[in-house]
């Protein structure tokens, strides 16, 4: 079953080549958006393209990162006490089903629950039907598309602007991170994301299991966007920035450590396969290639991020920090008592 699911990551690394991860830099924000902060335009004209009515302000400072930066470390310290505790109630909640129904597993696995409705039915069935990693894959990509139809509205966009695309000079700095990695103006940027993300999120979650996985992609996202400050800053560019690719390459990097073996192909050239060793090595060369000569097109920091720290998570995260929560769930057990009928 598991070798199934990783047959899915050979057409990924296609999609990160061709169309694939992209998080997007965009610079065309400063013109219109200066000529509107002095006064010459009442509103910013309709027929410019939406990241021409905002402006990545000045250049920042390295002392401007001590607010992401803490940002970046609660966040992903949250996020995966979040995960933990969780997978505590997850476990909970199942030991007291089975106690209150020892044999209720059966009826769900041959009968399941009966939905009233032929419609319910189906949505129930295909719901059941699908792997872990497939259930968490549906509501991110689910919040993309909601993200991407609001960037469609008009009266959204100064908003979107301001809280869905990262920049350390903008007025607002932490939240973005997070938000710009659910964020995709063009539709070929959000389908090619969200088709390497699928294809991924199989063999992820079930090396990881769905609780770490999701403080893992979170937190790979604001670490890739605080990477992306990092580089920004250290070469005063005010470009902004919004995607999910960082947070994907993470994914990427976690599974290509931990199946180095695993071939991959270019969903174009079938004819063609790789190692994921051998993949995940490419990838971060060219993020690190285009870092160095200043490659615009893409955000390579965010790439090159997010790429490590999925990288050190199968290296060393998981063993040194995930396995390590006993004391936290110990905590959290005494304080949620033992359960009652």
């Amino acid at each position: 079953m598991f070798s199934r699911h990783l047959c899915l990551l050979r057409f990924t690394y296609a999609g990160s080549v061709n169309t694939g991860p992209s998080r997007l830099t965009v610079r065309e924000f400063r013109k219109s958006c200066q000529a509107f902060a002095r006064g010459q335009n009442s509103k910013p004209s309709q027929s410019l393209h939406p990241f021409e009515a905002a402006t990545g302000g000045g250049h920042s400072s390295s002392r401007s990162l001590w607010k992401p930066f803490i940002f970046t470390v609660a966040f992903s310290s949250c996020s995966f006490v979040g995960a933990s505790l969780w997978q505590y109630e997850n476990v909970r909640d199942r030991a007291i089903r089975i106690a209150k129904r020892p044999f209720g597993w059966i009826e769900e696995k041959f009968y399941g629950s009966i939905k009233q409705g032929s419609w319910r039915r189906e949505i129930n069935a295909w719901w059941n039907g699908l792997t872990e990693g497939q259930r968490l894959f549906y509501p991110i990509c689910l919040a993309n598309c909601f993200v991407f139809l609001a960037w469609r509205v008009p009266s959204f966009q100064t908003t979107m602007v301001k809280y869905f695309c990262s920049n350390p000079c903008s007025r607002v700095l932490c939240w973005p991170m997070l938000l710009s990695t659910f964020s995709h103006y063009s539709a070929l940027h959000l389908v090619a994301n969200m088709y390497v993300l699928h294809s991924f999120s199989t063999g992820a979650v079930a090396s990881l299991g769905k609780e770490q996985f999701l403080g893992f992609y979170l937190s790979a996202g604001v670490i890739s966007s605080f990477t992306s400050y990092l580089h920004k800053v250290s070469i005063a560019s005010n470009s902004l920035s919004l995607g999910a690719s960082g947070a994907i390459m993470a994914i990427l990097g976690y599974v290509c450590t931990v199946h180095p073996d695993t071939k991959l192909g270019i969903i174009f050239l079938p004819m063609y396969s790789f190692s994921a060793d051998t993949a995940i090595k490419v990838i971060v060369a060219l993020d690190a290639i285009g870092v160095i000569m200043g490659w615009r097109f893409f955000d390579h920091a965010a790439h090159l991020g997010g790429a490590l720290f999925g990288i050190s998570w199968a290296l060393w995260g998981n063993e040194y920090v995930w396995k390590k929560r006993e004391p936290l769930v110990r905590w959290w057990h005494e304080i949620r008592g033992t359960p009652t009928e």
